[in-house]
């Protein structure tokens, strides 16, 4: 009885995911979700655990009061949506990301919310499909924004280029400027007003992160966002043996992007996917 009662609810799950939203056709393959997997788990449970950093606006930011809002915190709020199960959300942050996510016991199911996709981390855990373009971009006060036009123009000893720890801004900086002074501050979400207010120059950031803080602080500037120093794409992060959460995420992602979804999503953030057909 129990067996059949978690066959009927994922079959409820899938045909809310493709029946309500015709646009997405699932493969046979796509379909076969494992019955006693992690979705079951899940479903079961009746939630799902979420870890994001709470410090990238506006993509995941947790308030004073503790409410997360953001881009990656309504798509894992989607996600649940679509599983019919409520969220329910875990801190982590940049420099613990990987051993929370590989932590036994478990924390959390999934993480979302700015987490670039790289080989480093599908080497040893899952990353779903991209939902939304990044790449690497500077920060800087408004009145310097001549100044800095490339790499080079930043990569002197007299720039003071200020990162988040543990993170991929901070590897890209160490990888990108060897000459430049690094400053390394705990508080992502603190760097942009250091550096408006002068106790830095420039602030390696994500060209998803950086319009937020240009909109909403005029001392501020991103002038080489139309030309990141690299392309990659953001998705959801999770442990290895999860291949039936993995392969139901991105179904969901899918379906997301055929039924208008993320665009909503891009444009009440004022975000762009750059990628044809989305």
């Amino acid at each position: 009885m129990i067996q059949e009662r978690i066959r009927i609810g994922l079959l409820i799950a899938l045909l809310t995911i493709c029946g309500a939203r015709p646009l997405v056709v699932l493969s046979q393959q796509e379909t076969a979700i494992p019955v006693h997997g992690k979705v079951t788990e899940i479903q079961e449970r009746g939630k799902i655990l979420v870890g994001t950093t709470g410090d990238y606006r506006p993509l995941s930011y947790r308030e004073t009061d503790g409410k997360y809002w953001g881009f990656g915190i309504e798509v894992a709020e989607e996600i649940a949506k679509r599983l019919d199960v409520a969220v329910q959300f875990v801190p982590t942050s940049w420099p613990t990301l990987t051993a929370d996510v590989q932590a036994e016991p478990q924390r959390f199911d999934l993480a979302i919310g700015g987490i670039t996709i790289t080989d480093a981390r599908c080497e040893t855990m899952l990353m779903s499909e991209g939902y939304l373009a990044n790449g690497k971009t500077i920060l800087c006060r408004a009145a310097d924004s001549c100044r800095y036009k490339s790499l080079a123009n930043i990569d002197k000893p007299e720039v003071r280029v200020m990162v988040n720890p543990g993170g991929l801004n901070e590897k890209f900086a160490n990888e990108n400027l060897t000459h430049a002074t690094i400053i390394v501050h705990p508080r992502n979400e603190e760097i942009p007003s250091l550096i408006a207010e002068g106790q830095a120059d420039v602030m390696i950031t994500e060209i998803t992160e950086a319009p937020y803080y240009v909109k909403t602080d005029a001392r501020l500037a991103a002038p080489l966002l139309n030309a990141p120093f690299n392309h990659n794409e953001i998705g959801v992060l999770m442990r290895k043996g999860q291949e039936d959460l993995l392969q139901m995420v991105n179904i969901i992602i899918r379906q997301m992007k055929a039924d208008g979804t993320l665009r909503q999503l891009y444009e009440k953030y004022g975000l762009t996917y750059r990628k044809e057909g989305i």
